[in-house]
């Protein structure tokens, strides 16, 4: 008698038809559309307000590679992340994988939240970038207007800072720039 293939939950994830998103959590695959306009439009002002001055060193200090979905492999194929954006210093990893796979522990991530997403955002990947010792962790609300900044102390995710609306901020790990909310939303 013969076996019929099971696949495994990465190839069950590779396999995800167009415009649907996937990611292996606790060992359970989630899959989620492709953002709504106010969360796509947060996540590429984001990109431009952190990755210029800390990807590029346009007005600040560089040092950072700052990208946007990048597929992270806690444990490879098993635990598979897609943060909205993250951040390595580049002394920690000093070169781009040449696959899409991102093996090296980002210093910080960055989840936009969205009805759908932020149960999720919020309650299972927190947990698991905390278990991985991600240092920083922003979730944005662009439906609050709101940024709340984390810092991984002993494990444990501790609250930096809570802005809203047009706020200007300085936090960890980006504290060396002002970072103006209201360019995020507009």
């Amino acid at each position: 008698m013969q076996h019929a293939y099971k696949q495994t939950l990465y190839e069950q994830l590779e396999a995800l038809p167009e415009g649907l998103r996937g990611e292996i959590l606790n060992g359970q695959l989630h899959t989620q559309p492709r953002p709504a306009g106010p969360h796509a439009l947060t996540e590429s002002n984001l990109q431009i307000e952190i990755g210029g001055p800390f990807g590029k060193g346009r007005g600040g200090p560089g040092g950072w590679w700052i990208l946007v979905e990048p597929e992270l492999h806690f444990f490879t194929d098993r635990e598979v992340v897609v943060p909205d954006l993250a951040g390595w210093r580049r002394e920690r990893m000093p070169h781009i994988p040449q696959g899409h796979r991102f093996e090296v522990v980002p210093d910080w991530v960055c989840e936009i939240l969205s009805p759908p997403t932020a149960s999720k955002d919020r309650e299972i990947k927190m947990p698991i970038y905390a278990t991985y010792a991600v240092s920083y962790a922003w979730l944005i609300d662009p439906m609050r207007r709101s940024l709340e900044a984390y810092g991984l102390e002993g494990g444990d995710w501790r609250l930096l800072v809570e802005a809203f609306g047009k706020d200007a901020i300085a936090v960890a790990p980006f504290d060396a720039l002002e970072l103006e909310l209201s360019n995020l939303w507009n």
